[in-house]
């Protein structure tokens, strides 16, 4: 009988092609990466760095547009930029905005992962996801996708946790989680120091000051928010490394699919919830 031809698989950790049976990646040397463990459906979602931080996108967005279905008012079409298609607020209280009123009065603590996925009009989404679309790629690049979400999703709740122990009565915003990648960002250039560690310190530190500035001049910043998502940016790319250190581990990766599966449930709670909630009170 005729050998069987041996199954190739790209390594669930350098992507480069190997035999299914080695029990080590000849590249990168991973234990068992034909594992199922390492190539089930919600490990591959994490293999295309791009398509990912597209998937983030799309959240934010098809959330922004949830939240003017479910209450649509005249309101929405203002012809101020700064109010245009701005949401109703009953109807993001209800999707899962943060602060002292949802989390004290309705005890939601969950929002504070579900308002990094909500935004107040089209400018406010539209700055957030171009500040996204621009660091996400790079803290990607230096830290790896795993690490990358787990600093955005975890930075955003802890920014607006602090937030919340400021007293913000109602915030919602990418901004935080944002913000997290900032501090990411910067512990990177600080720590690296070399001639481009310099560099990315110097272009992001600029980019924060201009965001302190822009918070202290402009009301109704949740500069709380952002403050608390730069040092928590700060502190987990510290406890997490980057990958000249040492590339990305189980623990990383363990950690990205739990923050993955707990935003995905917090997101789908929010929608069920608040379209029960606004249509069984009549809008």
């Amino acid at each position: 009988m005729a050998n069987q031809p041996r199954k190739s698989i790209l390594c669930p950790n350098c992507g480069k092609l190997i035999s299914v049976d080695e029990p080590r990646c000849p590249y990168c040397a991973i234990p068992r990466p034909g594992s199922s463990l390492k190539n089930n459906p919600l490990m591959r979602l994490f293999r295309d760095p791009q398509r990912f931080v597209r998937g983030i996108i799309v959240a934010n967005v098809a959330l922004f547009v949830v939240s003017l279905v479910l209450k649509p008012t005249f309101a929405n079409l203002s012809m101020n930029p700064l109010t245009f298609l701005a949401p109703d607020s009953s109807s993001l209280l209800v999707l899962g905005a943060t602060g002292t009123i949802p989390i004290d009065r309705f005890g939601r603590w969950w929002s504070l992962l579900s308002a990094n996925y909500l935004h107040g009009g089209v400018l406010h989404i539209f700055f957030n996801m171009m500040a996204l679309r621009q660091l996400a790629p790079f803290v990607t690049r230096e830290f790896g996708t795993y690490r990358m979400f787990v600093i955005y999703t975890v930075g955003g709740v802890v920014g607006f946790w602090i937030s919340y122990i400021a007293g913000v009565r109602f915030t919602i915003g990418a901004s935080a989680a944002v913000c997290s990648l900032i501090g990411a960002a910067l512990y990177y250039g600080k720590s690296r120091g070399d001639s481009y560690g310099q560099a990315i310190y110097r272009q992001v530190g600029g980019w924060a000051l201009a965001l302190f500035v822009f918070g202290l001049l402009v009301p109704g910043i949740n500069n709380w928010g952002h403050g608390g998502g730069i040092l928590a940016g700060i502190l987990l790319g510290f406890s997490m490394g980057y990958q000249d250190k040492y590339r990305e581990r189980l623990v990383h990766k363990s950690a990205a699919v739990i923050c993955l599966i707990v935003t995905a449930a917090v997101l789908a709670w929010a929608v069920t919830s608040g379209a029960y909630l606004l249509f069984t009170s009549g809008r």
